[in-house]
C-alpha cells in the first residue's frame, strides 16, 4: 500500500503546482518537473523511482505520445507543406549540428553528444498554441506554419531518435543482426502505413458493434499498447509505436472521443507520474561546475531554433518578423524533448554525470519561449 500514498502526494503535488503555475502564465509541464525535483534526492528524498514508478511513468510517456499522434493535424501539414517542411527540416539540422558540437567542445563522447542534438531538436508546440491563441494570432500564415511545422518536426525527430537508439549503442537493445533489424523496422513502418490508411478505421467501425463498455476507447489502448510492444521488440523506441498509432487513430470519425477519454485516463494518473519520475533523477550536486555548460547550450538551444525558423521563412516567403516569429514559435522543447532525455537516460545515452544539466537546458527554453514567441507576434499584430 506504500505506493497508494506515493501516489496520492505525487497527485496532490502535481495538481497544485499546474494551478499556480499556469495561474501565472508558466506551463504546467515546469511545474510538474520541479515537484519531481522537490519530492526526489534534490529536494525532501520523500519519493524514490521504484518499480511502480517506472511502470508508471512508462504508460504515462506512452499515452502521452499516443495523444501527440492524435493531435497531429496532417491536413494543417498538407496545406502548409512547403514553409512547414523548411521551418522543421531547419530547426532540426541547426540544433543538431550545433548541439553535437557543442557537446563535442565540453569533451562529451561522440554519442551522448549526438544525443544532446537530438533533445535540443525537439518541439513542444503546445506551449506556443497557448500563446498564439492568447494573442488571436492562431490562424494567421506564421501561426499556421507554426502548427504546420511542429506535426513535420515531431515525425521526424521521433524516427530520427527511435532510428539512432537502434545504431548508437543503447543499453537493452536486442541481439539480432544489424541486417535482420532493418528488415524488421521496414516491415514495421510498412505495417503503420497500412495500420493508418485502412487498418484504424476498420477497427474503429469493428469497435462499436462490441457489447462492451468503451469498446472504442479500449480497443484504441489496445493498439497503442500492442504497436509500443512491438516497436520496443525491434529495437524501436516504444513511443514511435504510440505516436504512429495516435496518427492513425486521428484520421479516423473517433478521434475526438479517444482523444478526451484518454486525456482523462492520462492526465489524472499516469502522465503527471512521468513528468515527476524526471524530476526525481535530478541532482544538483556538481552542478556548479556545469553552470557555463548550462549556459552556452540554453544559448545554442535557443538560437538553432530561432536561426532554423527564420531561414525556413524567409526561404517560404516570409518577411523578417514573420520569420523570426515562426522562429520563436518553435523554440520551447517542453515535454517532447524531456520524453528523448528519459529515453536516452534509460538506454544509457544520456549519463548521470550530464542528466541533470540537460533537465535545467530544457526548463530554461520552455521558460523562455513564451516571452519570445509574444515579443516577436506584438511586432507584427
Amino acid at each position: 500500500m506504500a505506493f497508494i500514498g506515493v501516489l496520492c502526494l505525487i497527485l496532490i503535488s502535481t495538481t497544485v503546482a499546474s494551478h499556480f503555475f499556469r495561474r501565472f502564465g508558466i506551463p504546467a509541464v515546469i511545474g510538474q518537473l520541479l515537484v519531481g525535483i522537490l519530492l526526489g534526492t534534490a529536494g525532501f528524498n520523500l519519493v524514490h523511482p521504484d518499480i511502480l514508478v517506472e511502470d508508471f511513468s512508462e504508460i504515462g510517456v506512452i499515452l502521452l505520445m499516443f495523444l501527440a499522434g492524435i493531435e497531429s493535424d496532417l491536413s494543417l501539414l498538407k496545406k502548409y507543406f512547403r514553409p512547414g517542411m523548411y521551418v522543421a527540416v531547419l530547426g532540426i539540422l541547426f540544433p543538431v549540428l550545433l548541439g553535437t558540437l557543442g557537446g563535442i567542445v565540453f569533451q562529451i563522447q561522440l554519442n551522448e553528444s549526438f544525443f544532446l542534438g537530438l533533445i535540443l531538436a525537439a518541439t513542444s508546440v503546445s506551449i506556443s498554441v497557448e500563446v498564439l491563441k492568447e494573442l488571436n494570432v492562431i490562424n494567421t500564415k506564421e501561426g499556421s506554419t507554426i502548427l504546420g511545422a511542429s506535426v513535420v518536426d515531431d515525425i521526424l525527430v521521433v524516427l530520427i531518435v527511435s532510428l539512432s537508439m537502434s545504431f548508437l549503442g543503447a543499453q537493452g537493445g536486442n541481439d539480432r543482426s544489424l541486417g535482420v533489424m532493418l528488415v524488421e523496422q521496414v516491415l514495421f513502418f510498412a505495417g503503420v502505413f497500412f495500420l493508418i490508411r485502412w487498418g484504424a478505421p476498420y477497427l474503429m467501425r469493428l469497435s462499436k458493434k462490441l457489447l462492451a463498455e468503451s469498446s472504442v476507447i479500449i480497443v484504441s489502448l489496445i493498439l497503442c499498447l500492442s504497436m509500443s510492444y512491438l516497436a520496443d521488440f525491434i529495437g524501436l523506441s516504444s513511443v514511435i509505436g504510440a505516436f504512429f498509432t495516435g496518427v492513425a487513430i486521428g484520421q479516423t470519425k473517433d478521434w475526438k472521443d479517444v482523444q478526451v477519454n484518454v486525456e482523462a485516463i492520462g492526465y489524472a494518473v499516469f502522465i503527471p507520474v512521468f513528468f515527476v519520475s524526471i524530476g526525481l533523477e535530478v541532482s544538483f550536486a556538481g552542478i556548479s561546475r556545469q553552470l557555463l555548460f548550462i549556459l552556452l547550450l540554453t544559448i545554442i538551444a535557443i538560437a538553432s531554433k530561432l536561426a532554423g525558423g527564420f531561414i525556413g521563412g524567409k526561404l517560404a516567403g516570409f518577411g523578417n518578423n514573420s520569420s523570426l516569429m515562426v522562429g520563436s514559435g518553435m523554440v520551447s522543447r517542453g515535454e517532447m524533448a524531456l520524453i528523448i532525455v528519459q529515453l536516452g537516460y534509460q538506454s544509457g545515452l544520456v549519463t548521470d554525470h550530464y542528466y541533470s544539466a540537460f533537465i535545467l537546458i530544457i526548463l530554461f527554453t520552455t521558460l523562455a519561449s513564451p516571452f519570445l514567441l509574444k515579443s516577436f507576434t506584438r511586432k507584427i499584430y
